[in-house]
């Protein structure tokens, strides 16, 4: 296994100084390690993967560097356009290592929505004509391996993509005296929230959220925990979840799912609840459920100020007002909590106001250990949902 700190200090002789990226869980304690010791201006976490590589872009514009990008390999289809149409020798021409935790490898085992994109990752790559290698798990043999990603990238003046396997990166030491703090003297990681502000945890606000909302609706849940919570809570409670739409891949798109369907469904409501960094990857798609304005779409978003399901990176919503920022791109309704004793009437208030509403519910980071994932394929899960809808 490779120790996180020798990587980054190997990556910092090589002339890599900027970071930027969306976390993943293959590259959890590289990315604690970063955020640990690398200054905040030189280490960015993106809203989403194709943002990163613009960022990087930018970094190389002016420095002439070779920048790292990082990223889980669910979200690559996000790079596709930029490395194609900025980065790629036949356009820019802007060099970038692009390390990619591997989900899905074939012969390991992985969730369902992992596993195509993981088998069809070496050809992906041969097909964009973008040079890769496996990074290997012994240190020496990672060193050489990330020399020539950086050597080949300048040389091409090209994106070379080192694909990550899973349980490559040993556990991050942190507790050394002579890491470097940010030259800003803050902590680039941790909950952005005042710490005197007392939240509840987000499955306790899911669960009173779920209740409020009430039987006979239909729910599209985020990517991560928080569907698995939900999956979850049905399954303790005995109650009908099949009207639920647990979204297990395609970070940032289940409110554009549940749009998609309040569109044709006008019996029924149709709620998202949605994450902070999900609402942050594709925040455009507000601004076009606002224009066709469906009134039965109701939108709540747990914010808990950070990548929870893969290592509780922060997001970058400590800047965002997000009712605000609703009611900005045409929202009808938007306000915000964190007392789960309000909930009810705060649901009731967005009903009375007529979609799209939206309410965002301030939680504390972490999940409860040992939360399940579900039993249904996705496949099965559509169907189901399909049938309870009709």
């Amino acid at each position: 296994m490779i120790d996180p700190g020798r990587f980054v200090d190997h990556l910092g002789t090589l002339g890599v100084s900027l970071y930027t990226g969306v976390p993943d869980s293959l590259l959890k304690e590289f990315g604690r390690y970063v955020m640990a010791t690398v200054p905040r201006d030189r280490h960015l976490i993106a809203a989403n993967e194709g943002g990163a590589v613009a960022i990087a872009l930018g970094h190389h514009l002016r420095t002439g560097e070779v920048p790292l990008v990082y990223l889980q390999n669910s979200g690559f289809g996000n790079l596709i356009n930029p490395l194609l149409s900025l980065a790629d020798p036949d356009v820019y021409g802007v060099p970038m290592v692009v390390l990619v935790g591997w989900r899905g490898q074939p012969g390991v085992a992985d969730e369902p929505q992992h596993v195509k994109q993981g088998r069809v990752m070496g050809a992906l790559l041969e097909g964009l004509d973008i040079p890769w290698a496996v990074l290997p798990d012994s240190p020496v043999d990672a060193d050489a391996c990330m020399a020539t990603a950086v050597r080949v990238a300048g040389a091409r003046s090209s994106p070379y993509v080192v694909l990550v396997e899973k349980g490559t990166f040993a556990e991050a030491r942190l507790d050394d005296p002579e890491l470097v703090p940010p030259s800003d003297g803050s902590s680039p990681g941790g909950d952005p929230r005042p710490r005197d502000e007392p939240l509840p945890s987000r499955e306790q606000a899911l669960i009173t959220t779920v209740a409020a909302i009430g039987e006979g609706r239909v729910i599209v849940s985020t990517t991560g925990m928080l569907s698995r919570e939900l999956f979850e809570h049905r399954e303790r409670s005995s109650s009908d979840g099949s009207a639920d739409f647990l979204t297990v891949g395609g970070m940032g798109h289940a409110s554009s799912i549940a749009f998609g369907i309040a569109l044709t469904e006008r019996d029924r409501e149709v709620w998202c609840l949605d994450g902070d960094g999900a609402l942050l990857m594709h925040l455009g798609g507000l601004a076009v459920i606002a224009d066709r304005a469906p009134t039965n779409l109701l939108h709540v978003v747990f914010n808990n100020g950070v990548h929870d399901s893969v290592g509780g990176q922060p997001t970058s919503i400590r800047a965002v007002d997000v009712p605000g920022v609703a009611r900005a791109l045409g929202y009808r309704h938007a306000e915000r909590t964190s007392d789960l004793a309000e909930l009810p009437d705060r649901i009731d208030a967005m009903r009375e106001r007529g979609g799209p509403s939206l309410l965002e519910i301030r939680v504390r980071p972490g999940n409860r250990p040992g939360i399940g994932r579900p039993t249904r394929t996705p496949a099965e899960s559509k169907q189901a949902f399909m049938e309870a809808i009709q």
